[in-house]
């Protein structure tokens, strides 16, 4: 490891989050170079050693499932920020509630009157192939209308500098406690870049999730009786459930510590007796909720759930059935979504997208797999994709037979540069590909953090950011410059 010098850094032709030019950064940077140029190599390996003995006393891993076993790891962080102005954040905040609000209506009209399919805006085919439209859910009406509770939603920037929608996860998202210990590691290693108060804060998450979930109670009052519902330990997102629970003060709890009364009201089984359950914080997937209902094998989930919160029992989040937004078809009119029922135009840009159960989509994408990435609808973390300039022929043959067997469960986009931020390793500064996922609270009012987690692709060349599949995270800060600051350089 050496000292910096930034004119040699090279973003390899990639648009660079901290760095306009090799030995400029971009104004809100300007502060974190200037600070990390002053250090020597001695200095930054103390820095580096710091996060990594910080992040093992405080406990912070993720599970990697590998041929059968769960591993237990500790969290792969990389000590330098990746950095936005808050000016170009409020914009993208603004586009993010835009985004979610006509998600939620489009959600709560496909499980009730489908106007968007009788005005021809949303194809019949896609609701009724489907993999996540829940037909137990058909008439039900969430508080506020909000099926999607808590939304991550995937950004990434372009060569040009453009911030694309990349997904929505609507089902259960995760990652918030990542960004959340990101941020404590960042403090303890860095504070003096603290004491300016020009980085946006994050910590108010967890009380924002909290009032969130207390404003979905069937109970008016105001000590509403909230848990977090795992699937347990060796789920890969158990750190996050109990970091969760801890920090908001509420128990976490498994299927079978939950009950269904006679009355449909949930109980949770406590040493004095039963005590009554108003909002459930799901972290279980659909289909294992409750065996009365879905997969009738599930242990996970609680008998009698589904008819608790059809009743208006009890609040579930998310809701079941949310993920019907959460498919990669339904992605790429999301759009079309917004304008239908906002009557607004997107704040945010789409990656271009081309639909497989379109002829003409399908012909260009299987006679260019070399050059998309195709994805199947439903998965998520990164899996089942090709990434065509990476892809071997076997490899695109398999694709363009999957895609034509089953041509509604596959869509395209193309390969975008995507953007670049200064990663510490072992040999130095190195540009490392980014992602990030903001997350957003809806209820009674809708909430963005400040950020989110990047997750940084830790393996040269690589664009898979996903943990599970050897990707790491920096903090994100929300930097306010003013504009003396802005005018003193390249933005």
């Amino acid at each position: 490891m050496t000292k910096i010098n930034w004119n040699n850094y090279s973003s390899k032709g990639f648009y660079d989050e901290l760095m306009a030019a090799p030995g400029v950064p971009h104004p809100a940077a300007r502060q974190l170079c200037e600070y990390l140029a002053q250090l020597d190599a001695g200095e930054l390996r103390q820095h580096k050693q710091a996060a990594e003995i910080a992040i093992q006393v405080m406990g912070i891993t993720f599970t990697v499932y590998s041929e059968g076993s769960q591993i237990d790891r500790a969290w792969p962080f990389d000590i330098l920020p990746r950095i936005l102005p808050l000016s170009e954040w409020q914009r993208t905040e603004a586009g993010l509630k835009q985004r979610v609000q006509a998600l939620n209506l489009f959600i709560d009209d496909l499980y009730h009157e489908q106007k968007i399919i009788k005005d021809g805006v949303f194809p019949a085919e896609i609701l009724t192939q489907s993999a996540n439209f829940r037909p137990q859910c058909v008439g039900i009406s969430p508080p506020h209308q909000t099926w999607a509770h808590i939304c991550g939603s995937d950004l990434v920037r372009d060569k040009d500098g453009t911030l694309y929608v990349l997904e929505d996860n609507l089902r259960v998202p995760s990652g918030v406690s990542y960004m959340l210990e990101n941020r404590n590691v960042t403090k303890r290693i860095l504070p003096e870049l603290f004491a300016t108060g020009r980085i946006q804060p994050v910590d108010d998450y967890c009380s924002q999730l909290y009032e969130m979930l207390a404003s979905m109670s069937p109970r008016p009052g105001d000590d509403p009786q909230i848990v977090i519902l795992t699937p347990g330990i060796y789920n890969s997102a158990y750190y996050e459930h109990s970091y969760l629970a801890q920090q908001m003060g509420v128990e976490l709890v498994e299927g079978r510590d939950l009950q269904v009364g006679d009355d449909d009201c949930v109980y949770m089984r406590m040493i004095d007796g039963l005590k009554r359950v108003d909002v459930i914080y799901r972290r279980v997937d659909d289909l294992f909720l409750d065996p009365e209902v879905f997969k009738p094998e599930s242990t996970l989930g609680v008998p009698g759930l589904m008819r608790a919160w059809r009743h208006g029992k009890v609040a579930l989040v998310n809701a079941p059935g949310a993920g019907v937004a959460d498919d990669k078809v339904v992605y790429a009119l999301v759009p079309e979504i917004i304008r239908y029922y906002l009557q607004q135009e997107p704040l945010l840009a789409n990656v271009p997208s081309y639909l497989c159960m379109r002829d003409e989509d399908r012909k260009y994408v299987l006679a260019n797999l070399d050059k998309l990435v195709v994805k199947p609808a439903n998965e998520s973390g990164g899996y089942g994709m090709l990434i065509g300039p990476h892809s071997t022929r076997a490899e695109q043959q398999k694709f363009a037979e999957l895609i034509k067997a089953d041509p509604r469960n596959y869509m395209a986009q193309p390969t975008l540069a995507i953007s670049t931020t200064p990663t510490l390793c072992e040999t130095g500064l190195e540009a490392r590909h980014v992602d990030l996922r903001p997350f957003i609270l809806s209820g009674e009012q809708t909430y963005v953090t400040n950020g989110g987690l990047t997750r940084v692709a830790l393996t040269s060349g690589s664009l898979v950011v996903n943990s599970s599949q050897g990707g790491g995270s920096k903090d994100t800060w929300i930097m306010d410059i003013d504009e003396s600051v802005k005018s003193q350089g390249s933005a």
